[in-house]
């Protein structure tokens, strides 16, 4: 799995219009970014730091998906200056939209702080509905900082059997 991963993301992208949407799929499109329906998912960057994730609706043809534009800190949190994307060549990585975890907290939909992308809570924010894929946006942009993604997947099953071994022992 981990070398099927590793081989999407190397390829080079796709049109979106015309691939069969699967996971790590990197794709190429073109779209409207809603900038005014704008969440900020918290979250923590590459060095540990707190900030937010800048995630857009995006309508590309007749179907909305969820982009994630990458990490910004607080205080960028409403400034206008991190809404410049080419909206006309979106390079990106499809990642399906993952389970949030039953510990965090709830969100603050009025003061768009977000702590989960709960699809109830997207709707009532944003009136629609979104594709299970988040396009995760790749290229040189600086601010938002992209989220790079990778083929790094926890694989501690030699560690869970000896654990478990030496319990039963």
């Amino acid at each position: 799995m981990i070398s099927e991963i590793e081989n999407s993301l190397k390829s080079n992208p796709v049109e979106l219009s015309k691939s069969d949407k699967k996971n790590y799929l990197r794709i190429k499109t073109s779209g409207q970014i809603n900038f005014d329906k704008q969440i900020y998912l918290y979250n923590l960057n590459k060095s540990g730091k707190p900030g937010f994730e800048v995630i857009n609706p995006i309508l590309i043809g007749n179907e909305n998906y969820l982009i994630n534009r990458g990490w910004i800190a607080f205080d960028q949190k409403d400034q206008s200056e991190i809404n410049f994307v080419n909206e006309d060549k979106i390079i990106g990585t499809l990642k399906l939209q993952t389970k949030a975890s039953t510990f965090k907290p709830e969100n603050d939909i009025e003061k768009n702080y977000w702590f989960t992308l709960n699809r109830d809570d997207v709707f009532k924010y944003t009136g629609k509905n979104f594709s299970n894929f988040i396009i995760y946006l790749n290229g040189d942009y600086k601010t938002p900082e992209p989220k790079v993604i990778t083929a790094n997947i926890s694989n501690n099953h030699k560690k869970y059997a000896i654990t478990w071994f030496s319990m039963a022992i």
